[in-house]
């Protein structure tokens, strides 16, 4: 009898549930299209989680915007540095294998590795590169500009990168960091990260329209274009193909298969009765390991506060809730996840729209509705919205008459070299210089004396901002030597011929 009575009141209790999240998702699609609208953008997917149970999902809008082919929760769209958590979770399961030890320094795995200073060999743990902490901060474009043959290749360079942070006592998010414990996993396993992921998270997670390339996601039936605004007119922009930095940004998911990933970390690293993950690790990972911002709300109402970091995961208080999170942005996408891991509830968008935050407002939108927050009234939001950027195919040399350049312009041309990232060159052609990488190649633009700015002449992936500085400075005999790069608080590269 008390067991009929036990299993009744349970049965009830998730009738109730049931209901209430039921209510709470009412006129749920009208409030996605009309924020849809708002932000002029392409198409969004979402999935909600709620008691290890996706209780919702959907496609809103197109994948193809010029053949209207809709979204559905099956789209694939580029997660960018939702990645992250895909690759603390390998640590994790190295760790829960007792193949590293979070507290060990990751010379210890990467043989022949070193830092810039001794501090930075002495104090950082593979814990430091998981929460931001190791001091590196964001050296990204020591890859991006000079991407190297293998991910290891990359560590020769670090004895030659300055640190950007205090290792241990700082916060300095780094993308680098991840490449590393990537290349961590690597070196353990004896295998690609890419393998690493698709055999010990996709496919246990069922995870099956999910992929780490470019190249395999447009082979699939239902995956997303990437676009952008520009001038308040809808543009298809090009994929980002990460290549040394893919343990940071190179997932690409569907929103029903990332309902699969957020079940796995509500339920403590466990998926349908198989853990994958330690309990242990699970919650150090969405623990707040690091204060980002711990300054105390000034006002009763105060939406968010109390900003950390664990492993591969943020944490805030949002609206009294303890919130688990990350987002990712690259050319053409971005996204949001939300944990709350109290109420066993949580949410992904996924969007083609990259020069937005419209994944977090539609996140938020649904975190409030979830949490029986929102009072029956429409989700109130700042949107942030911004222009891709576009070339000037147009664009010419113009030197400014009032402070020329101390050298006629051959005088610049030659190639430029730095340990710690590569080496590059700049040409003339006609009237106009060029700096080219091994990727890339920038009109400069004169600004005054030795100083020029670099300026795109052709498309590019949107992550791939070339607005930078070059100053150019003179040996004692006034010959140029060299140039500073107005990157990661200015880089010296070393005039070579």
């Amino acid at each position: 009898m008390k067991k009929a009575l036990y299993l009744f009141g349970l049965l009830l209790c998730h009738c109730l549930l049931a209901q209430e999240a039921k209510e709470n998702l009412k006129g749920l699609d009208d409030e996605i299209n009309k924020i849809l609208n708002d932000y002029k953008a392409v198409g969004l997917s979402v999935a909600i989680v709620k008691n290890d149970k996706i209780i919702y999902t959907k496609g809103y809008g197109y994948r193809d915007y010029e053949n209207k082919l809709p979204v559905t929760p099956n789209t694939v769209f580029c997660i960018g540095s939702n990645t992250k958590a895909f690759t603390s979770a390998l640590i994790g399961m190295l760790n829960d294998e007792k193949k590293l030890s979070l507290q060990a320094k990751p010379s210890r795995y990467i043989p022949g590795l070193t830092f810039s200073t001794d501090r930075m060999n002495t104090l950082i743990t593979i814990e430091d590169l998981l929460e931001h902490r190791s001091g590196l901060g964001s050296i990204d474009g020591t890859y991006i500009f000079f991407p190297a043959a293998k991910r290891i290749d990359l560590m020769q360079r670090l004895p030659f990168v300055k640190e950007n942070g205090e290792p241990k006592n700082s916060w300095k998010y780094s993308n680098f960091g991840y490449l590393m414990l990537g290349t961590i996993a690597e070196q353990l396993n004896g295998k690609s990260w890419d393998d690493l992921i698709r055999e010990k998270i996709l496919n246990p997670l069922r995870m099956n329209n999910s992929n780490t390339s470019i190249e395999e996601m447009v082979k699939q039936k239902d995956f997303s274009y990437p676009y952008g605004l520009y001038q308040n007119t809808i543009e298809k922009v090009l994929f980002q193909k990460p290549d040394n930095d893919k343990p940071g940004a190179a997932v690409n998911s569907s929103a029903a298969d990332m309902g699969n990933w957020i079940r796995l970390w509500l339920n403590s690293g466990s998926f349908e009765n198989k853990q994958l993950i330690s309990k242990e690790y699970t919650k150090n990972a969405i623990s707040a390991k690091i204060v980002i911002d711990g300054t105390p709300p000034v006002k009763s109402d105060q939406k968010n506060y109390l900003f950390a970091h664990g492993y591969g995961w943020f944490t805030q208080i949002f609206k009294g809730h303890y919130k688990v999170w990350h987002a990712g942005a690259v050319s053409g996408f971005n996204s949001s996840v939300f944990l709350f891991p109290a109420e066993k509830f949580g949410v992904v968008v996924l969007v083609n729209q990259q020069n937005s935050d419209l994944s977090s407002t539609i996140a938020n939108m649904i975190s409030i509705r979830m949490l029986g927050l929102d009072d029956n009234k429409p989700y109130a939001y700042e949107k942030e919205q911004y222009d891709i950027i576009k070339p000037d195919k147009d664009m010419n040399i113009v030197i400014n008459e009032k402070k020329r350049p101390t050298h006629d312009l051959d005088s610049y041309c030659g190639e430029y070299t730095n340990k710690g990232y590569g080496t590059f060159k700049i040409s003339r052609s006609g009237n106009n210089l060029f700096v080219t990488f091994p990727g890339f190649k920038f009109i400069l633009i004169h600004k005054q004396y030795d100083l020029f700015s670099s300026k795109l002449t052709e498309d590019v992936p949107q992550q791939m901002n070339p607005d930078f500085d070059f100053n150019f400075n003179l040996d004692n005999k006034g010959n140029v030597s060299e140039v500073v790069m107005d990157m990661h608080g200015g880089i010296t590269f070393k005039k070579v011929n």
